[in-house]
């Protein structure tokens, strides 16, 4: 099974599947404008047309959802072209996502004092990257 999972990772790669992390934000952005703006909105149209009221609920709950995945993607697009992903201007809680270690700093340690791992384990403790947020932006 593992030499099956190497080949197909293998395909993809070939296949050009997976881009850079820019490349890849910026589909990721893409795919969820079309689902907050095209595709969820046109399932909503379709359930209120056949009188399904809790449909209509419920894809418009989606596509809000989808339009916040949207704006944070943006926010860690902008965060990886300033480059700072794993810097701060203030003081932020850093979690070492392996062994759960936390760190407040403007970055993360370069190694995690607890479990060794490099500092590309830790994350903001606070990840909802909403505007104006201090703990994680």
């Amino acid at each position: 099974a593992l030499n099956e999972m190497q080949h197909a990772k293998d395909e993809f790669k070939m296949l050009k599947g997976i881009g850079d992390t820019k490349a890849n934000l910026k589909a990721a952005i893409e795919g969820e404008h079309y689902e907050t703006t095209e595709m969820y909105p046109g399932f909503a149209k379709d359930a209120e047309e056949e009188g399904n009221k809790e449909a209509v609920k419920l894809f418009k709950e989606i596509a809000e959802v989808e339009a916040h995945h949207e704006a944070r993607y943006k926010k860690l697009l902008e965060m990886v072209e300033k480059e700072t992903v794993y810097k701060r201007e203030k003081p932020i809680r850093w979690k070492c996502s392996k062994c759960g270690y936390i760190y407040e700093g403007k970055e993360p340690p370069k190694e995690c004092p607890s479990c060794k791992h490099a500092k590309e384990y830790f994350e903001p403790e606070c990840m909802c990257f909403e505007e104006g947020c201090e703990k994680c932006c």
